[in-house]
């Protein structure tokens, strides 16, 4: 052990929190991964903010080029934790895509994502949709307003595409709901088809979230789906528009993980626990005293290191507003929300939304019954790490105990219809006939056979 590390490992363990437990850390230096969007900030929190070091923790931070090398690196142990989509552990578990068990015990945060679409097809959708008595567009805006716009393409003989920035990403799955809420087929997955493209109005690929407005500025897509800040990023730059955000399309939706793999969880319980406990630290500090720490996260998050926005950028969404049009800023105060409504606690619900959504849309193939969507979500989501961690944070005066679930049996209460832009509500109790209750996706025993049909 080199001397400053001994230095720090003293002043640590010399804390004078006299209802600290010191865990016994099976490992202690660690590499954390994440992809450069504003809902990473727990991270990047956790590590400035000395938080890691408080459970004697000696983390370096390393941005990755995309999700798969991320993914890849948390299988292979060059990563040994990372900021995870929510559908990769879920997908990887069951072996869709690459084929390995990641399990998350503590969820990043709610909101956070946007739709936006170029000038041009902004300007096609304006016709079409409501105003408001002060002028302004009504929010949220349905894709019914962009049905219009996509038959006009189709009528040239274009494809309309969009872009999303993995398979299994939240992106993915909330741009297909808006799409289908809509009226308009996003396409299907099939074994022999990965595309996604089946049957679509709508063309969706992968875009990495940096690329997105530079790729419709090329004209390459027409609108994307993705995490801040690259949704104000195009209004800043003047070349697109916003029409909806995750926090209209499902209010208070999960979002992003921390994932790990299995097998660390098993070799290393305790300092899973500490990675948990720095994490939850961070999460508080970033929503407390309503949002009273979000300015300095800010200018952290504008480093270089984390996401090398402009703060002016970063903060457009990150304290409290969102830009739509350029000057039309509201007040939306939850769009990034990193700790209350329970934010990091690790739902079994959540986890069976993003099954439905694969199974909608094939990536599951074929139907499952209700018990394998809760083994599945069980499997991956780990509450009762969540909840050893936060136990020992309440303990040491950390946190506070009104401020957990801890009765929770991993099933959030259903969300109501009138949180969803499409009225249709979720019980995560009751996976298969939520399926059922939507219009467009594969539901009951139906399968893609072909390039379109659904038996």
């Amino acid at each position: 052990m080199n001397r400053w590390k001994w230095l720090l490992v003293s002043s640590v363990l010399s804390a004078s929190s006299a209802a600290a437990e010191v865990l016994e850390l099976e490992k202690d230096e660690l590499t954390l991964g994440f992809i450069k969007l504003t809902d990473m900030a727990p991270l990047a929190v956790a590590y400035e903010k000395g938080f890691f070091e408080d459970e004697g923790l000696f983390v370096t931070l390393q941005a990755q080029a995309n999700w798969k090398v991320l993914l890849d690196g948390v299988i292979d142990g060059q990563l040994d934790g990372a900021h995870m989509l929510a559908g990769q552990p879920l997908a990887a578990t069951i072996g869709y895509g690459t084929k390995a068990h990641i399990v998350t015990p503590f969820s990043m945060d709610l909101n956070g994502n946007a739709i936006t679409v170029s000038n041009d097809v902004w300007e096609q959708m304006k016709p079409h949709i409501p105003v408001a008595a002060d002028g302004r567009p009504q929010h949220p805006i349905s894709a019914s307003a962009l049905a219009p716009v996509v038959e006009a393409f189709r009528d040239r003989g274009e494809a309309f595409n969009m872009g999303m920035v993995f398979p299994v990403s939240t992106h993915n799955y909330e741009l297909r709901y808006w799409l289908a809420a809509g009226g308009l087929q996003p396409g299907y997955y099939a074994p022999h088809d990965v595309s996604g493209q089946i049957g679509a109005d709508v063309f969706l690929s992968v875009t990495p979230p940096p690329q997105m407005p530079s790729t419709m500025e090329a004209g390459t897509i027409s609108g994307y789906c993705v995490g801040e800040p690259w949704n104000q990023q195009a209004v800043i730059k003047g070349i697109g528009v916003p029409v909806v955000t995750d926090y209209e399309l499902w209010k208070n939706n999960p979002e992003k993980v921390f994932g790990i793999s299995a097998d660390f969880a098993k070799a290393n319980p305790n300092t899973t626990i500490a990675l948990t406990k720095a994490l939850i630290r961070a999460a508080i500090w970033l929503d407390e005293e309503d949002n009273v720490n979000r300015p300095e996260a800010v200018e952290i998050l504008s480093w270089p290191e984390y996401v090398g926005a402009d703060a002016e950028v970063i903060a457009n969404s990150m304290t409290g507003t969102f830009e739509y049009e350029t000057g039309d800023i509201r007040d939306l105060p939850d769009f990034n929300v990193f700790f209350r409504y329970n934010a990091t606690y690790p739902y079994y619900s959540d986890a069976i939304w993003y099954l439905t959504q694969m199974r909608r849309w094939g990536q599951i193939a074929e139907a499952k019954p209700d018990a394998w969507f809760f083994e599945t979500a069980k499997s991956v989501y780990r509450p009762d790490i969540y909840l050893q961690a936060a136990r020992m944070l309440v303990d040491e005066e950390k946190a506070r105990e009104a401020d957990f679930p801890w009765d929770s049996d991993g099933f959030k209460s259903p969300t109501p219809a009138s949180d969803v832009i499409d009225g249709i509500g979720y019980d995560g109790r009751k996976p298969n006939a939520y399926l059922e209750s939507l219009s467009i996706g594969l539901k009951g025993a139906e399968t893609v056979t072909g390039s379109e049909t659904l038996n």
